[in-house]
């Protein structure tokens, strides 16, 4: 059972300048825009791709070599990557890439930006070699523009030390994930949201090792800044709930695990509503656990309804609908329903054949 594991805040994040202008239709490209993000991060990616698309277009009357231009093309690219749509999404980056470096030269912090975006989405697609080597430049421009104590260098810092966590290079990783923690807490003060960020994404390294005993106060920690800072429903503090749960199912602790994951779920679906993604991640998220436990009959109900969530927000062609059929065919064999396993698997692995 693939269960999602959530960190707190997207990683690598879009570019959105927005720069003053003379022309009467920016106000019209703006409204597209705020309109398309909003809906991004609610999710609705069908809307998010309408409204995108028509700022994109807005965009291009101001001119090849404007930032509003690069601005759209990072923001339509970010909505491709959500929808794993890889390859419309590469050129859109690259795109956004080529005007920044032209307008304002190849070391602007933008760029650095820019460099990060690309990197996300090479990242996602397993191509580490080439994230990796974005990264770093994007991390070298940071510290001679900002210099070596700034917050983007944190984030810089932070990106890099994600590749090389998920690639199980645990020694690379961490001193870049402390010296990324240290950085927040002096620009920032120690009960920050960013904070929060940097905390969780340390835990997390110490998780994958299988150190929970360091992973766990930093898993707390974190939490208790968030609840701080916004309060006990907010969607932040939900992704901090399901972390430190997952935390106690790798343990065999399921039940303190288990009511973890319903806050986190009862935050999404009030805050977020019932049909957003990450509820579906919740629904996952309490499903894998109730396998773990042989409660196929709580089990079943939620991999339904997490399937059906991102067939409607994602398409039914997306990775994640891919790994939502592995899951709930799981769950058919472990039942002895060995036909409808098949047939589950068969449809999610035509999805994955179409993103190789």
């Amino acid at each position: 059972m693939n269960r999602t594991s959530l960190l707190l805040l997207v990683l690598f994040l879009p570019i959105a300048l927005f720069l003053p202008s003379s022309r009467a239709d920016e106000s019209l490209w703006l409204k597209y825009n705020d309109s398309g993000m909003d809906a991004l991060n609610h999710a609705d990616y069908r809307e998010a791709e309408r409204l995108l698309t028509a700022a994109l277009k807005e965009a291009e009357n101001f001119g090849p070599q404007d930032s509003r231009l690069a601005t759209s093309l990072n923001n339509l690219a970010l909505l491709c990557k959500k929808q794993g749509k890889y390859s419309e999404a590469e050129p859109l980056y690259k795109r956004a890439l080529a005007i920044d470096e032209k307008v304002l030269g190849p070391n602007h912090p933008y760029v650095a930006g820019d460099l990060n975006n690309l990197a996300a989405l090479y990242y996602t697609q397993g191509k580490y070699t080439e994230a990796e080597a974005l990264l770093k430049r994007s991390l070298a421009i940071r510290e001679k523009a900002l210099g070596a104590n700034h917050a983007d260098v944190a984030e810089s810092l932070n990106n890099l030390a994600e590749l090389y966590n998920s690639q199980g290079k645990y020694t690379e990783a961490e001193p870049l994930y402390k010296r990324a923690l240290a950085i927040l807490e002096k620009a920032l003060g120690p009960n920050h949201p960013n904070v929060a960020t940097s905390l969780n994404n340390l835990a997390e390294l110490y998780n994958n090792q299988g150190n929970y005993t360091e992973a766990e106060p930093l898993y707390k920690r974190s939490l208790a800044i968030l609840e701080k800072a916004f309060g006990p429903s907010h969607p932040d503090v939900a992704n901090s709930l399901n972390n430190v749960a997952g935390l106690y199912e790798k343990q065999g602790k399921y039940s303190e695990a288990e009511p973890l994951y319903r806050r986190s779920l009862a935050i999404r679906e009030k805050v977020l509503g019932p049909n957003h993604a990450d509820v579906a991640q919740s629904l996952n998220n309490l499903a894998s656990l109730y396998c773990k436990e042989g409660n196929y009959a709580e089990a079943e109900p939620l991999l339904k309804r997490t399937l059906v969530i991102y067939e409607k927000k994602l398409g039914p062609d997306h990775p994640d609908v891919a790994t939502s059929l592995e899951n709930y065919a799981e769950l058919l064999r472990k039942t002895n329903r060995k036909t409808e396993a098949a047939t589950l698997e068969a449809r999610a692995k035509t999805i994955r054949a179409g993103y190789k």
